[in-house]
C-alpha cells in the first residue's frame, strides 16, 4: 500500500470515529423541530431547491448566501426523506468533515496528540457542539476554510483553492480567509523589512496567488447569477440594511470589535483554556531527552494570528447580530494554539484537557449570568421544546384560531414543513413583544383570537449588570436589545387571560386567550346546551 492510500485509510478511519462520536452525543437532539434562523432561512431555501430546483429561494426572501449547503440538504432529503432527523444527521457528517480538519491542521502544524486533544475540545466546544446538527452555514463554511488553511500551509495550491472555494460556496464571508491570506502575501516583501521573521508561506509563486484569487472569483459569479435572477447582489435590501448599512457606526464597530474577541478567546468557558494557556507561558519548555517540545512553527503561528485578527475585524463591521457562530472559523485556531502551550510547557496537559473538556461540557447546560443567543448552547433546545408544547397546546384547543404572535414562531406554526404543527394557523404578526408593539396589537383586538407569546431575547434571572442601565440604552442602541414585557402585563393590555405558559432558565412562552376566544368558546358550550336541551324537549 503506497504512503497516500494509507493516508487515506488513516484519515477515513479518524473521519468514521469522529462520526461516530457526535452522533452518539447528539442522538437525543435530532428529532427536534427546527429553531430560528434555521425555520427562518436555511431549511424553507432548501426546501425551495427540493422542489422547484432553483437555488434562489421563493418561500422566504434571498439573502444571497451562496446555495452549496442548501444543496446537500436538499440532495439528502431527495434520498433519504425530508425530516429533521435526515437534516441534523447530514449536518453531522459536515461537522464530523469540520472537525476532521481541524485534526489535519493541529497534526500539520504540530503532532499527533495536540491532535487529537484539539480536536476533543474543538467538538465539546458550546458554540461548536450546538451548530453541529443545525441547519445553518456557517460551520460548513469554517471546516471547509480549515482544510483550505491546511492545504495552504502544506503548499498544496490546486487543495487550497479547491476548500477555499467551497468555504465561500458555503457562505460568503468564507471569503476573508483567502482575502486576507492574499493580502498579507502581496505585503510581504514589506512586512519583511519590519519584523525578522518570515509570516508568509516559502514558495511565494504565482500557483499561491491563483490558489486565493479563485475563490473570489467563484464568489464574485455566484453575485452576478444572483443579481441577474433577483436583481440585487448582497442579499434582499431589507437583509443588506440590517447586516450591512446598520451597523456603520464607529460606537458599534468598537463594541462588536470587542464582542467577537471575547466570543474568540473568553466566551462560554473558553476564558478555562486561555488561563491555562497564560500560566503555561510563565514556565520554561519542557525537555524530553535534553531537546525542547517543538512549538508551532512562527510562520503558522502568524498565519493564525492573522485569521484570528481578519475575522475578529470584519465581523464587527458587518453583520446585525453578534452571533458566535461566526466566529467558528478562528476558535479551533485558538484551540489549536492552546492545546500546543500546554503540551509543550507542562506534563499535567492531559489533565488540563480533561478540565477544558469538562468545562465545555458544562457549559452545554450552564447559561452565562447575561444575554446571550440560545443557540450558543443546549439552551436552544429548551427553547424548541417549549415551542412544540404551546404549538400542541394550540392545535388542541384552537385549531381555528388567529394567532397574535412574532418570528420566528409566526413561521413555526404556519408551515408545517417545520415540525411545530401538522396544519397552519392564521397569523397576525407583530415584530416583539414590546410595551409599544403590545399596545399596537390590542387596537386590533377584533382580528385575534388567541396571543402566542415568547421571549424574544433571552434575560438571566440574575445579569451580570442588573444595575447598569447604560448598557441597556447602549445595547438597545446598537444592537436592537429590548425587554419583551412579562405576559401577565400583555394579557392585560390585551384584554385576555394566560391559559398556558411553560418557563426554563431565561426563557419562557405563554399562550393568551383573548376575549373573542373566550367570548366564542362561551358561545359554543350555549349552543351546546341548548341542543342538548332540545334533543331532551324532543
Amino acid at each position: 500500500m503506497s504512503v497516500d492510500s494509507r493516508s487515506r485509510s488513516a484519515c477515513a478511519l479518524v473521519f468514521f470515529a469522529i462520526l461516530a462520536a457526535i452522533l452518539l452525543l447528539h442522538a437525543p437532539l435530532l428529532r427536534l423541530p427546527y429553531f430560528w434562523d434555521e425555520a427562518g432561512y436555511y431549511v424553507p431555501a432548501a426546501r425551495d431547491l427540493l422542489l422547484s430546483g432553483s437555488v434562489i429561494p421563493h418561500s422566504t426572501p434571498s439573502n444571497a448566501h451562496p446555495p452549496l449547503v442548501m444543496a446537500y440538504l436538499a440532495g439528502c432529503w431527495k434520498v433519504f426523506g425530508f425530516s429533521p432527523l435526515v437534516t441534523r444527521s447530514a449536518m453531522l457528517v459536515f461537522a464530523a468533515f469540520s472537525l476532521l480538519g481541524v485534526f489535519r491542521l493541529a497534526q500539520r502544524v504540530a503532532n499527533l496528540e495536540v491532535a487529537v486533544a484539539a480536536t476533543a475540545c474543538t467538538a465539546l466546544y458550546p458554540v461548536f457542539f450546538a451548530q453541529s446538527s443545525m441547519a445553518h452555514v456557517d460551520l460548513a463554511a469554517a471546516g471547509l476554510t480549515l482544510w483550505g488553511v491546511d492545504s495552504y500551509l502544506a503548499a498544496r495550491w490546486r487543495g487550497a483553492a479547491l476548500w477555499f472555494s467551497l468555504a465561500v460556496l458555503a457562505k460568503e464571508t468564507a471569503l476573508l480567509a483567502p482575502a486576507a491570506l492574499l493580502v498579507w502575501l502581496l505585503l510581504c516583501p514589506w512586512a519583511g523589512r519590519l519584523v525578522r521573521f518570515p509570516l508568509g508561506v516559502k514558495a511565494r509563486n504565482w500557483r499561491t496567488i491563483v490558489s486565493l484569487l479563485t475563490p473570489i472569483a467563484i464568489l464574485i459569479g455566484w453575485y452576478a447569477f444572483h443579481y441577474s435572477q433577483t436583481g440585487y447582489i448582497f442579499g434582499n435590501p431589507e437583509f443588506f440594511r440590517y447586516n450591512v448599512q446598520a451597523t456603520a457606526s464607529p460606537g458599534r464597530i468598537v463594541l462588536a470589535f470587542l464582542i467577537r474577541i471575547w466570543q474568540v478567546f473568553g466566551y462560554m468557558h473558553m476564558l478555562v483554556p486561555m488561563l491555562l494557556m497564560a500560566w503555561a507561558m510563565t514556565r520554561p519548555a519542557i525537555e524530553d531527552n535534553d531537546v525542547e517540545r517543538k512549538r508551532i512553527d512562527v510562520p503558522s503561528q502568524g498565519i493564525f494570528a492573522l485569521l484570528i485578527l481578519a475575522y475578529a475585524t470584519a465581523m464587527a463591521l458587518v453583520g446585525g447580530a453578534v452571533l458566535a457562530r461566526y466566529m467558528l472559523t478562528v476558535v479551533p485556531l485558538v484551540i489549536i494554539l492552546a492545546v500546543s502551550t500546554l503540551r509543550r510547557r507542562t506534563r499535567a496537559w492531559p489533565a488540563f484537557i480533561v478540565l477544558t473538556c469538562v468545562s465545555f461540557v458544562t457549559a452545554w447546560f450552564l447559561n452565562p449570568p447575561y444575554g446571550f443567543a440560545p443557540e450558543d448552547n443546549l439552551a436552544y433546545r429548551d427553547y424548541v421544546i417549549m415551542h412544540k408544547d404551546a404549538a400542541a397546546f394550540l392545535e388542541a384547543r384552537y385549531p381555528r384560531a388567529r394567532v397574535l404572535t412574532a418570528w420566528p414562531a409566526s413561521d413555526e406554526i404556519s408551515r408545517t414543513f417545520l415540525g411545530y404543527v401538522t396544519h397552519p394557523f392564521q397569523i397576525v404578526r407583530v415584530e416583539d413583544f414590546t410595551v409599544e408593539e403590545v399596545m399596537g396589537a390590542a387596537q386590533e383586538q377584533n382580528r385575534i383570537d388567541v396571543a402566542l407569546m415568547f421571549s424574544t431575547k433571552y434575560e438571566p434571572p440574575h445579569p451580570l449588570l442588573a444595575h447598569w442601565r447604560a448598557w441597556d440604552r447602549i445595547k438597545a442602541r446598537f444592537f436592537g436589545f429590548h425587554h419583551d414585557l412579562p405576559a401577565q402585563v400583555a394579557a392585560e393590555i390585551l384584554g385576555g387571560r394566560i391559559v398556558f405558559t411553560e418557563s426554563s432558565a431565561g426563557q419562557w412562552v405563554a399562550v393568551l386567550e383573548l376575549q373573542r376566544a373566550q367570548d366564542a368558546q362561551r358561545n359554543s358550550r350555549s349552543n351546546g346546551h341548548e341542543m342538548a336541551g332540545m334533543r331532551l324537549d324532543h
